[in-house]
């Protein structure tokens, strides 16, 4: 399939430079970005509180930031699951900022559940407060050993209080999470003396937490470290592979090529204030994958006009190369590039950052194959190679 009927013959070697001066200027209000505020790291790289909850009510994103106000979560985020009542609350926050009293030295983890704790506080309402007050249990809200141990405290047997706990854990697995009311738990099979026992001293909490992720600093740290390594070796990967494919010129532009891509959707990532997160990564990861794809196209056809254009200056079979491939870089990337783009508008804010950095990517990648990958090659023809004949 093509897109011209005749082959075009536009001279785009000869405009390298405007395409390295474009690059240029993007990824240097790129680090001056960088320079001046930093990525907006995630708790996967920073450390922090990740938590999923579900709500009985439709609930919008402010309420619940208005919910949670009267405690310090600082910059927390707030992103609405799918429906209108699921929730991510993402938070950086620390016993410290939190006002508490860390009294005796713990672990990381320790002092994220304590975060966590002081949330689930904080979205109660005044109902559910006095009643945990008073020393009832949310059924909504206590593990499975916790609840069995409660029932087996007020005098039932060890089946009776284990066996209710694992009903109570089977019903907060429907999909909201939460269980509505105290007449569910008796058509799920609970004992009408177990019944007693939970009406009176317990409670069903009108929120649930689904997921608790607590990522420490030196976990962050760590990474942070990993995620630089996996961008590096996957350049130096790629480097040896089409150096051994090709030449080892055609090595270096296609690296080359792949650090102004990354690059570029680094600095892309700085302007918009894109989470940094796992997710980010994976998608420049995968930028350098695709990228490399229509790189390797253009270079196997130069290759073969090299061999038959042997007397022809290298910037004709330059452009003759990218001319030939144009119509599948097109294509490729048009294809990719819509696919992506649904994932952009109608993926919702879990998947926004991974298909802003890709949205980003496919362009750039494109960018890149047809003004950069080539240009390289016919730089260091003209400024190393025939200084080093002369």
């Amino acid at each position: 399939m093509k897109i011209f009927k005749i082959e075009p013959k536009i001279k785009f070697i000869n405009k390298r430079y405007y395409a390295f001066a474009l690059s240029g200027l993007i990824i240097l209000a790129g680090l001056v970005t960088f320079v001046s505020r930093g990525f907006n790291m995630g708790i996967d790289f920073s450390g922090g509180t990740l938590i999923e909850v579900s709500l009985q009510e439709n609930t919008s994103v402010q309420q619940l930031r208005n919910t949670l106000a009267k405690i310090n979560l600082g910059d927390a985020q707030i992103t609405q699951i799918g429906s209108e009542n699921k929730f991510f609350i993402k938070t950086l926050a620390s016993l410290k900022k939190l006002n508490l009293n860390n009294t005796e030295k713990m672990e990381d983890i320790e002092e994220y559940e304590i975060v966590a704790r002081e949330i689930r506080s904080g979205i109660m309402d005044a109902a559910e407060r006095t009643e945990a007050t008073a020393g009832k249990i949310d059924l909504n809200n206590t593990a499975e050993g916790e609840i069995a141990r409660f029932l087996r405290d007020k005098g039932l047997n060890d089946e009776d209080a284990q066996a209710s706990a694992q009903i109570v854990i089977s019903l907060r697995k429907s999909d909201t999470g939460i269980i509505g009311d105290f007449s569910a738990l008796e058509k799920a099979g609970v004992k009408h003396r177990v019944m007693d026992v939970l009406r009176s001293s317990a409670f069903l909490g009108k929120f649930t937490f689904l997921k608790v992720e607590f990522v420490g600093p030196q976990v962050g740290k760590e990474l942070r470290r990993k995620a630089a390594l996996a961008c590096i070796w996957a350049l130096i990967g790629m480097l040896i592979y089409i150096g051994f494919r090709f030449k080892f010129l055609y090595g270096i532009s296609g690296v080359l090529t792949l650090a102004h891509d990354v690059l570029i959707a680094l600095s892309f990532i700085l302007f918009f204030n894109i989470e940094m997160s796992l997710q980010v990564i994976a998608a420049l990861l995968t930028i350098v994958g695709y990228s490399i794809n229509d790189t390797i196209v253009l270079f196997d056809r130069l290759r073969d006009n090299v061999k038959i254009m042997r007397k022809d200056n290298l910037e004709i079979i330059l452009d003759l190369s990218i001319n030939q491939t144009l119509s599948r870089t097109i294509i490729t990337s048009l294809t990719v590039f819509l696919t992506v783009l649904s994932l952009f508008f109608f993926g919702g804010e879990v998947i926004y950052p991974f298909a802003f950095t890709m949205l980003v990517g496919v362009v750039t990648g494109t960018y890149s194959t047809i003004y950069q990958s080539c240009a390289w090659l016919k730089v260091w023809e003209q400024y190393f190679l025939k200084r080093k004949k002369s």
